[in-house]
């Protein structure tokens, strides 16, 4: 099988620094949630936020989009802390769709530099202030109290999808993937959008579809495609499931309050 083929000669050294960088992803991540969590009068330790964090992409791993996660976070922060159910719900689906909008703004940037030329290519940047002036609308208006972190919490989305990108990039250099890496890196962005829709447990097998049929679009190599991907998942998995060592101690997520802000 090329799939096969193509991992027996990957670059270890470059997969390590893969699951490295994508590792700081997910530190990144937790501290933005844990800033919207400020926001609403949740004040828990930086410690006790990646531990729950953590779970939470172990959840993420069995149910559609990552919403189990999402929904034990929900349940353990109503249950210990007296804000109202809505409000938490809003906060860590504020986080979720930050995440999109930056995925959206790089996939603009992108969307100039892939090889496939489309109309109006040249004017994929007009979306970047338009979409971050929307989304700072729908935050001002509806939701105030995440005004003030407005402009953190997208820097810090952006970080993450960066630091993910190095770490995808990093996988092609293991399996000596060199070509058309900005179109690679294009589908992998796109496909992490469809990733986070509850159409797929854990996002796996609607990433690779987006992989396959991507590829053909973009007349790359369908087998390098479909590796990115199911190491991309590999990866996700690996650090997602050191996550169930909280789900079977459930003592070591006591909450910690953070008496500093």
């Amino acid at each position: 099988m090329d799939i096969l083929r193509i991992y027996s000669h990957s670059n270890l050294a470059y997969l390590l620094l893969s699951l490295a960088f994508f590792i700081i992803s997910k530190i990144i991540a937790a501290f933005r949630l844990n800033l919207f969590l400020k926001a609403i009068g949740i004040n828990i330790s930086t410690k006790f936020n990646l531990k729950l964090y953590l779970l939470g992409m172990f959840y993420n791993l069995f149910l559609p989009g990552g919403i189990g996660g999402d929904g034990y976070k929900i349940y353990l922060l109503n249950k210990k802390f007296d804000i109202k159910l809505k409000k938490i719900f809003w906060a860590l689906f504020i986080d979720r769709i930050s995440g999109v909008i930056a995925l959206t703004l790089i996939i603009s940037v992108l969307a100039y530099f892939i090889t496939v030329i489309f109309p109006y290519q040249e004017l994929v940047w007009i979306f970047i202030p338009i979409i971050i002036a929307s989304f700072y609308i729908v935050i001002k208006y509806f939701f105030s109290y995440f005004t003030p972190i407005f402009s953190k919490i997208n820097i810090l989305s952006i970080l993450v999808q960066l630091f993910q990108l190095v770490s995808v990039f990093f996988i092609l250099q293991s399996i000596s993937c060199f070509d058309n890496t900005m179109d690679y890196l294009f589908i992998f962005l796109i496909s992490s959008i469809v990733a986070v829709l509850p159409i797929s447990i854990g996002g796996v097998g609607a990433r690779e579809l987006t992989f396959l049929y991507g590829s053909q679009y973009l007349g790359l190599q369908a087998d390098f495609s479909i590796a990115l991907s199911l190491m991309f998942y590999f990866i996700t998995a690996i650090i997602s499931l050191s996550g169930i060592y909280f789900s079977l101690k459930p003592d070591e997520l006591k909450i910690n309050v953070d008496y500093n802000t």
